[in-house]
């Protein structure tokens, strides 16, 4: 049995409103005698759509004793809109009670200090585990069996139905569609008139083309439900696709298909015969990709054997996908391991590209960058690759030089920092922009997402502009080539309207100034001098720590700006760590991982042949104000994985 003592009990839920449960608002004696899991999350965050997956299957195994209650506590401005977080809960098929926290007070009440951050309440209502991260999953299996035996028991567990009351869904050609590619004439549909369009609709998990006027279906590649099969194109299944790349001829005879798709839930990469229709799985396992329990100890996300048999290989939420000449392959954002990934579909190598891992902005060789659940690609005349990096709310481009390839940003300044405001670029602001196109000037077009607005980056100038405003989360764009004469229009997909829109570029540049904003996240107080770190785990029940080679935790730090820490960042064995910290800075932010890894067996005993072994990872990106003040923090206690 766990020890749960002293008991905690859990706080009040307090925000603005609940979704999913008719307009009932839900409190403690409407949830007392279920197992409730609180699940801090806000709809940006890659990391916090892996756990909503993770937790379907429990839940439903559970569905008359667990209730999930989603607290959604935003980070950005734009996820503070109710009728935004609506949306979210819509495209995301979430099924339990959401509690909308825009002022993050049940946040707080929970000290909680990342996203995606768990917190388990037995059914007499005091807390019995609090978790940070993904990949839990397994100890919850292993702590709600135990709660349903011993509450059953006492008789305090109360079997039946739950609070969830579904809302009604959007109906319409598209479902939150994703992203959106133009078809070569010699692939469209036979008989197609004119241009015809793939579009990624997303939320029935299809791939679509779509005729010139962008209304009309002429071909369909999945179903309207969720999964994972291959074959015919009315009888294959995706998992909310995303991005789409269009193969070069040369590379499509190859290949033995045309397209490539983006299929982000199910962690693969699939392709598309047009011609037959067929869809195949080119990359992937399906598992999503973390370190393995070697590379817990190595810290080391970067490995990948190049004659690794692709089908074989992890990925992690694959967004967008496009070919670069320059790089002889296909770009992949790998959104959900803030990486970006080549794949040869010539040969099915796969590599990290660029990015370590870690999450946040970093410019540089590909091998140090940091990226920050990247979303977005294109490519320009000269080969640079072209980035929405949508955490960091940022532009970033990678160029080939004569000797290396290289990162660098053209807007945003880390991952707290956003707004709406136009300008040169070290002034200039976007708000979790997911998609880019390269336009007839060389010009940038960015789906500045949560502002409702297409950008424009000129860099000759070196500055932003706006294009339009008021759109419902503008995802992609797309320059729609024209006939000789007429002017290009840039196509836009309007997730939130469920449609794709043409847009007529502006002759001239419009400058708007709304503010710069950062996370309305309080910064942690700490007293200064030094800071000790110390990440709590304990392994979930029949489970125990890997550490047949030595230590299986570990925990990487550094800090934004990175002078802050004179000592002790870096990446180190143990769960523990002593930071020096600078004087002369006041404000900073901590980036934070820590790993543990802990394989099926019992505590004191030997880990069995065959065992399954589960990596527990989590990354904080903590705000800090040094106050000087020796009652501040001078410790600070993150749970990777903690039981009361």
């Amino acid at each position: 049995m766990v020890d749960r003592s002293p008991r905690v009990r859990a706080s009040e839920l307090t925000g603005r409103a609940w979704l999913n449960t008719g307009g009932r608002e839900l409190g403690w004696p409407d949830l007392r005698g279920k197992i409730v899991i609180l699940d801090f999350w806000s709809f940006c965050c890659i990391n916090c759509l892996h756990v909503l997956d993770e937790l379907r299957p429990l839940e439903e195994e559970y569905s008359d004793v667990l209730v999930t209650v989603g607290v959604h506590s935003p980070k950005f401005e734009h996820e503070a809109d109710p009728d935004a977080l609506a949306a979210a809960v819509d495209r995301y098929d979430i099924r339990h009670p959401v509690l909308d926290d825009p002022e993050l007070g049940t946040w707080q009440a929970y000290t909680a200090r990342a996203w995606p951050t768990l917190v388990v309440v037995d059914p007499e209502g005091y807390i019995v585990a609090h978790l940070s991260g993904e990949g839990h999953v397994q100890g919850l299996v292993s702590l709600v069996k135990e709660l349903v035996d011993e509450h059953e028991a006492k008789g305090t567990l109360h079997r039946g139905d739950g609070p969830y009351v579904p809302r009604p869904r959007p109906e319409g050609v598209l479902s939150f569609p994703g992203k959106i590619t133009a078809l070569p004439e010699a692939l469209r549909a036979p008989g197609a008139e004119g241009a015809t369009y793939l579009v990624t609709d997303t939320g029935r998990h299809r791939v679509l083309e779509l005729d010139s006027t962008l209304e009309n279906v002429l071909r369909t590649w999945g179903g309207t439900e969720k999964g994972y099969l291959d074959g015919a194109a009315d009888g294959a299944l995706f998992n909310e696709p995303q991005g789409l790349a269009v193969l070069p001829e040369a590379v499509r005879a190859r290949a033995g298909y045309d397209v490539v798709v983006a299929d982000s839930v199910n962690h693969r990469l699939r392709g598309i015969r047009l011609g037959t229709g067929e869809v195949v799985t080119v990359a992937g396992n399906g598992v999503q990709r973390l370190l393995d329990a070697e590379g817990a100890r190595t810290g080391d996300p970067n490995v990948i054997d190049p004659a690794a048999d692709p089908l074989e290989v992890s990925l992690s939420s694959p967004w967008d996908v496009v070919w670069s000449d320059r790089a002889d392959a296909v770009i992949v954002a790998m959104a959900g391991t803030h990486q970006i990934f080549s794949f040869d579909p010539r040969t099915g190598s796969l590599a990290v590209f660029a990015g370590t891992g870690n999450e946040g902005l970093l410019d540089g060789p590909t091998g140090d960058a940091w990226f920050a659940q990247t979303s977005g690609l294109a490519v320009d005349a000269a080969g640079t690759v072209w980035l929405a990096d949508s955490e960091t709310s940022a532009l970033r481009r990678i160029d080939f030089r004569d000797d290396d390839v290289v990162v660098s940003t053209a807007v945003g300044q880390g991952l707290f920092d956003f707004g709406f405001r136009d300008g040169d670029g070290e002034r200039a602001r976007l708000q979790h922009c997911l998609g880019v196109a390269v336009l007839p000037d060389g010009s940038i077009a960015v789906a500045d997402t949560y502002n409702g607005a297409v950008r424009r980056w000129d860099p000759a100038s070196g500055t932003l502009s706006t294009l339009a405003q008021d759109l419902q989360e503008p995802s992609d764009v797309l320059l729609e080539e024209r006939g000789e004469g007429e002017d290009p229009l840039l196509l836009v997909v309007e997730a939130n309207a469920h449609q794709v829109v043409r847009l007529p570029l502006p002759k001239e540049a419009r400058f708007v100034d709304e503010g710069a904003s950062q996370t309305q996240r309080p910064p942690s107080l700490i007293a200064g001098g030094t800071l000790d770190l110390v990440s709590r785990f304990a392994a979930p029940s029949g489970q125990k720590l890997d550490d047949r080679w030595g230590d299986p935790t570990q925990l990487k730090v550094s800090s934004t700006p990175p002078e802050f820490i004179l000592a002790g960042s870096g990446a180190a064995q143990g769960l523990t760590r002593t930071l020096t910290l600078n004087p002369e800075i006041d404000d900073a932010v901590l980036h934070i991982t820590a790993r543990a890894a802990a394989c099926d067996g019992e505590p004191g005993g030997e880990i069995p042949d065959h065992a399954a072994c589960h990596l527990y990872q989590q990354d904080w990106g903590i705000p800090v104000r040094v106050t000087g003040d020796a009652a501040d923090e001078s410790e600070m206690v993150l749970d990777l994985r903690g039981i009361n």
